[in-house]
């Protein structure tokens, strides 16, 4: 009798369950994307601001001004936009579900032979798309349409609160990394530890995003390295220009 290989217990349950399934990935990219956006936003327009600021003045009261109040605005701007964004998603996902709803209430046998049709699409054969449609009708008809046909999880629709708050702390805590760098070193050092801390952190904020979606991490860092980069560049040039002529 020949043994399995060790390949084909490589790709068994283990690496079943090693993959994320749709419903958790979906729901762990939402909570990424705000997660990340917020840093990021955080840390290039903090940064932006104070390194301008910084092009000025050497102040440490205003930069800490400059720095508090980017801070603020950009956290509770973040804030309010996710939700709103995700509220009205939610309010679509609400309203195709009440669609869907109706349907199978007023055209059962219709909505049925749609079930049919898209799980006939996905590769089965006529008679065992029509039996699975049958049994996941008598289980839970809304639940079945609004997976296969939707494309949404009834049980996970998403939570503008939650995006809201993630983004709000996302940013915050990727402004107080500028924001800190830019006060507390002594004067001749604040540019330089601003900007390799900047840099740094986008570098980590890159390759995270991308290792936890499962994506290569090279054009996320990149991406991150260079806006950041030029985000400091142009307002550090304007804050010089500026300084020096005396505005």
């Amino acid at each position: 009798m020949t043994e399995p290989t060790n390949g084909s217990n490589d790709e068994g349950p283990d690496k079943a369950h090693d993959e994320a399934h749709g419903g958790a990935l979906g729901s762990r990219l939402n909570w990424l994307r705000a997660a990340v956006l917020g840093a990021n936003d955080g840390i290039v327009s903090t940064a932006g601001l104070v390194v301008g600021v910084a092009g000025a003045t050497d102040d440490r009261a205003a930069l800490l001004t400059a720095g508090l109040a980017g801070l603020l605005a950009g956290s509770m701007s973040m804030a309010a936009g996710e939700y709103v964004s995700v509220s009205t998603q939610r309010d679509s996902e609400m309203a195709a579900l009440a669609y869907e709803k109706r349907e199978l209430r007023d055209q059962p046998e219709a909505e049925l032979e749609e079930l049919t049709e898209l799980l006939e699409g996905r590769g089965l054969t006529r008679e065992v798309a029509r039996e699975a449609a049958v049994q996941l009708t008598e289980r839970d008809a809304l639940n079945a349409h609004a997976r296969v046909e939707l494309g949404i999880d009834p049980d996970e629709l998403t939570n503008p609160w939650h995006a809201a708050w993630a983004s709000f702390l996302a940013f915050t805590v990727g402004a107080l990394l500028p924001l800190l760098a830019i006060v507390l070193p002594p004067a001749g050092w604040r540019l330089l530890v601003t900007v390799v801390s900047v840099l740094a952190a986008l570098v980590l904020t890159g390759w995270s995003s991308a290792r936890t979606g499962g994506a290569e991490p090279g054009r996320a860092v990149l991406r991150n390295v260079v806006g950041g980069a030029l985000a400091m560049g142009v307002t550090y040039a304007v804050g010089t220009l500026l300084g020096a002529a005396g505005v």
